[in-house]
């Protein structure tokens, strides 16, 4: 089956990890001696036919390699590369970047056609550009810019105090940056990816915010007790603004206290991925709203990933775990890339 997968940090991988994503995932894992899950190969096998593809690099005050920069222009031109790196992709044939609704429908054809009589290669990969994060835009007024170059999904904040909203591990709310981008996103219909906002910023931008909004790489709170996941009030606010919540495949985000020394990962499977879809089906009454945002090599590799997960073409193992659970076919596939397909063709009414 396809799959749609809503939050990949590719091109962080590739330019600060200098991985090279063309490459298997076991010829990488040779060379680095690590468990990474993710490469543009095993994406292919496991049919991700699109991908919410990320730009990330913080500014908060914290100085972290490769992750959080000392000045907004140096996130700008972090991110600026990793955008570049995508468009090199797609310039020799790898990807695809989805922009609006008729790439969309064509790309998503030409993946039907080819499972439908598997001759030949796959179609390229398709990426929509997200930033998680917005610390590299300078103000409302750069939007448009970033718009032009293909973003189409953004989230406000990553961990800590970001220059727009606090994130994971703070209580802040909205910075007043962020109210005049958030209307700037409305006019110019980017989505709002609501994963990583602290309560308080969760809250005041639904406030200031009326246009569609997602989760992309979220858990329930309800099954792990922690800030970085949504209680089930946050959820249903998403829920009724018809957006979709994309479950993690980080091992924490599953499983109360996990951690990697104890009791190992072992204890997490992809089914438990499948008790925070289910709970976010049985919240909304209907299989609308869950979906997979998998965030995998996202910061961690196998040794916090699902134990029955080897790379990230085991995804395809999510439509027999959903049968099982007594989803119908109509559900799995809304699960596995219909709600997300559902949610962009909203966005992009042409």
């Amino acid at each position: 089956m396809l799959i749609i997968d809503a939050h990949l940090d590719l091109s962080w991988n590739a330019i600060q990890g200098n991985r090279n994503l063309l490459d298997s995932t076991y010829t990488i894992r040779a060379r680095e001696r690590k468990q990474n899950t993710v490469a543009l190969p095993e994406m292919r096998k496991g049919r991700i036919a699109l991908s919410v593809a990320t730009l990330f690099g913080r500014c908060t005050g914290q100085v972290t390699s490769h992750a959080d920069y000392g000045s907004t222009t140096q996130a700008y031109g972090v991110t600026q590369g990793q955008l570049a790196y995508y468009r090199a992709l797609e310039q020799e044939g790898h990807v695809r970047i989805i922009t609006d609704r008729s790439s969309l429908d064509s790309h998503w054809a030409a993946w039907e056609a080819w499972e439908a009589n598997e001759d030949g290669d796959p179609p390229p990969l398709g990426f929509v550009i997200s930033m998680e994060g917005v610390d590299s835009i300078f103000d409302a007024s750069h939007l448009e810019s970033w718009y032009q170059d293909g973003l189409r999904l953004l989230g406000l904040t990553h961990y800590g105090p970001g220059r727009y909203a606090g994130g994971t591990g703070v209580e802040d709310g909205l910075t007043d940056l962020a109210p005049p981008l958030l209307k700037e996103m409305e006019r110019l219909g980017i989505l709002l990816d609501l994963t990583h906002c602290s309560d308080r910023a969760f809250w005041e931008s639904l406030d200031h915010y009326s246009g569609l909004v997602l989760a992309s790489h979220n858990n329930c709170r309800v099954l792990v007790p922690h800030q970085r996941q949504f209680d089930d009030d946050q959820l249903r606010a998403i829920i009724e603004r018809d957006g979709v919540i994309g479950a993690s495949f980080d091992c924490w985000m599953l499983h109360p206290g996990w951690t990697v020394e104890k009791p190992g990962n072992r204890v997490v499977s992809l089914n438990t991925l499948v008790d925070h879809m289910d709970h976010i089906c049985q919240l909304a009454g209907n299989a609308r709203h869950a979906a997979i945002g998998s965030d995998l090599d996202g910061g961690f590799g196998g040794e916090q990933s699902p134990h029955d997960l080897d790379t990230i073409a085991d995804e395809q193992k999510f439509v027999d775990l959903l049968a099982d659970r007594g989803y119908s076919d109509d559900n799995v596939t809304a699960i596995l890339h219909g709600n997300w397909l559902r949610l962009l063709r909203q966005a992009w009414k042409k």
